[in-house]
């Protein structure tokens, strides 16, 4: 599937993914590496080269060979401790029990440190490495509409990879830009997905509304428990793009038709954060999904006239005085059962 940042073919189907899942990150007989201390530089030896059977390599190798390459670019000096050459992200992410053996272009690193020249140099020498984001202090995406946006930087490659999250139904594959959406560790039950389907069970709904969908998590999964109508909304123009494409990459799991995409990626990224509804991309068959871009607080100008559950995942949900007045306002304009995942 054409992947909208880099243009390859990186991206695949849920079910191809899915199928190789359970190999990608295990070792052959004849893989060999060494655990580093994560909290001290990494030795003075030589690291271990891909496995010349199955092309893997352990992840410590991967990364006493990335934090090489930083000192050598000056981005470390050389006396941090190995943890500090930055956060891996595997492709795909799933809940996992042992460190991974990483195939190549399975890694987006996320790095404070990592300068431009490191980067490229990173994405054209260690094989694993599938691109390089610079993180700042801020989580990528928007608090809200009138706020101004947060992204991190992809320095090279590419940064789009996926999540694996388990439902009762089965697995959903979540596909997301990690310079510009927030990281998802999965885990063997996500509790915001548990949260979705313990109210799905109790209220039955015939449609439900994800107002704040990030990457599509939750609105795929309603699909997947089998919700007639499912719309997912969010302002930031990654979260609905990403949601309307991870339809696509679930659908034969989702019980849905061909999807079809209203609007582009190069669309909406001329216009990041938008406030009246704009509709992104529509999915039928035997049930049937809407993605929208736009401010939830205007969202109710577009949805059907009954709403039987609404999910508002708000980006500040420690501000209990903000939920309320947005939860208050969504009861008087739209009704039905509201959650808080």
């Amino acid at each position: 599937m054409h992947c909208p940042v880099c243009g390859h073919d990186c991206v695949t189907d849920a079910r191809a993914l899915l199928t190789e899942l359970p190999g990608r990150f295990a070792p052959c007989p004849d893989c060999m590496g060494l655990v580093y201390d994560k909290q001290s530089p990494p030795p003075d030896i030589d690291t271990v080269e891909p496995c010349p059977s199955c092309g893997k390599r352990f992840i410590d190798e991967v990364f006493a060979r990335i934090y090489r390459v930083m000192v050598a670019e000056g981005d470390l000096a050389g006396t941090e401790p190995l943890a500090a050459v930055g956060t891996p992200l595997v492709h795909p992410g799933s809940a996992m029990h042992r460190a991974p053996y990483l195939p190549p272009g399975s890694l987006v690193l996320l790095s404070r440190s990592v300068g431009e020249r490191a980067a490229a140099r990173l994405v054209a020498e260690v094989p694993e490495v599938r691109g390089v984001v610079r993180t700042g202090a801020a989580t990528p995406g928007i608090k809200d509409t009138d706020a101004a946006p947060q992204v991190y930087a992809l320095l090279a490659g590419c940064d789009v990879r996926a999540d694996i999250f388990h439902t009762h139904a089965g697995p959903i594959v979540v596909y997301k830009q990690q310079s510009a959406l927030h990281i998802e560790f999965p885990r063997d039950r996500d509790p915001k997905i548990l949260a979705l389907e313990r109210e799905i069970g109790r209220h039955r709904p015939r449609t439900f509304v994800d107002a704040c969908s990030g990457a599509g998590t939750l609105g795929l999964a309603a699909v997947r428990a089998g919700v007639p109508h499912v719309i997912a909304n969010d302002a930031w123009y990654a979260a609905a793009y990403w949601t309307a494409y991870n339809l696509q990459v679930n659908r034969e799991f989702l019980g849905i038709g061909e999807v079809t995409m209203h609007r582009s990626y190069d669309d909406l990224r001329r216009q990041p954060v938008a406030r009246d509804p704009i509709l992104v991309a529509t999915a039928a068959g035997t049930q049937e999904a809407h993605v929208y871009q736009g401010d939830l607080r205007l969202l109710p100008t577009v949805l059907p006239a009954r709403v039987d559950l609404t999910a508002l995942d708000l980006f500040e949900k420690a501000d209990a005085g903000k939920v309320g007045r947005i939860t208050g306002a969504w009861q008087v304009s739209v009704g039905g059962a509201i959650f808080i995942p």
